[in-house]
């Protein structure tokens, strides 16, 4: 069926289809828009090691971990002290039987024993990267402070007649202004083994690089090792090769010693676990350092 619309209502309809076909002006061409500027380089480059050095410094969580760590092995030292057949050295570095001979505890000094963070913090705002001899200047210094729980420690270990023994890295000519830190701390220091450098002479063996065996088997000689302290695996046991494999091989007979005789720090500063991310090769610039770090990451 057709609709019929009003002849006035016709006309209307028809009005407004002429207005609405009524050419427009024609607008020029928008211009193209421009290019996004590249963010600009940030001034100061990113230093991998702010959050590290930040994190050990202020977060609360670092220091109940060292607390938690040495008051753990204070309630263990008694009952090691107890067991005449206890002892923490790896076999390789035990060569006298442990037997009868005077009881000692090991400690690693830098980041186990005394806070060098500092130090680290320096290098952060310049910049720069360890050289020997501001890490020199800074151990003369005598300002590094004790970590949480480790005066308490040691000191109810002397207590009980145990031996304190720190076996550090700091070079040897390092030792006079180390002993002084370590007594401005009020932890103890007596006897000649005190504290063994590295470069301390050990008479038939042949010192790998910074590697602590050498020394571990001079203090053997005269004391049963009741427990061992460090924040590096090699402050326990020789790594012969740093990477991920040679490194899990050193440590996987010693598993169960982990938490009972072998305590370990945290340290996300510095250490081994780094140069083995690059192959070891300091010698490599910077950024290709840091290039290999970030490949090693997972992602899954």
């Amino acid at each position: 069926m057709s609709v019929r619309l009003p002849a006035a209502f016709a006309a209307l309809v028809l009005l407004a289809g002429c207005s609405s076909t009524t050419p427009t002006k024609p607008t020029a061409p928008s211009a193209p828009a421009a290019p996004v500027a590249a963010a600009p380089a940030p001034a100061t480059p990113a230093d991998d090691n702010l959050n590290a050095v930040a994190w050990s410094q202020n977060a609360i969580e670092h220091d109940l971990i060292y607390l938690q760590t040495y008051r753990d092995a204070q309630a263990r030292l008694l009952a090691a002290l107890a067991d005449k057949q206890w002892d923490a050295l790896p076999k390789d570095d035990r060569l006298t039987p442990a037997k009868g001979l005077q009881p000692a505890v090991v400690l690693d000094i830098d980041e186990t024993v005394l806070d060098n963070t500092p130090y680290q913090a320096r290098l952060v705002k310049s910049g720069g990267e360890y050289n020997e001899a501001d890490w020199a200047a800074w151990c003369n210094e005598q300002r590094a402070r004790a970590l949480p729980g480790v005066v308490e420690f040691t000191q109810f270990a002397a207590k009980h007649g145990v031996q304190v023994i720190y076996i550090s890295n700091r070079a040897k000519d390092l030792d006079q202004v180390t002993l002084a830190n370590l007594r401005k701390e009020g932890l103890p220091v007596s006897g000649p083994e005190a504290f063994l450098g590295l470069g301390t002479f050990v008479e038939d063996c042949e010192q790998v690089g910074t590697e602590k065996g050498c020394r571990r088997q001079l203090i053997s000689h005269k004391y049963r090792v009741l427990m061992q302290f460090g924040d590096q695996i090699g402050d326990f046991v020789t790594v012969l090769a740093n990477n991920a494999a040679g490194r899990q091989k050193a440590v996987s007979p010693y598993m169960d010693w982990f938490g009972t005789r072998w305590f370990v720090l945290p340290n996300p500063t510095y250490g081994a676990w780094e140069p083995a991310l690059f192959n070891n090769d300091w010698t490599a610039p910077r950024d290709e350092r840091r290039r290999q770090k970030i490949q090693s990451l997972r992602f899954d």
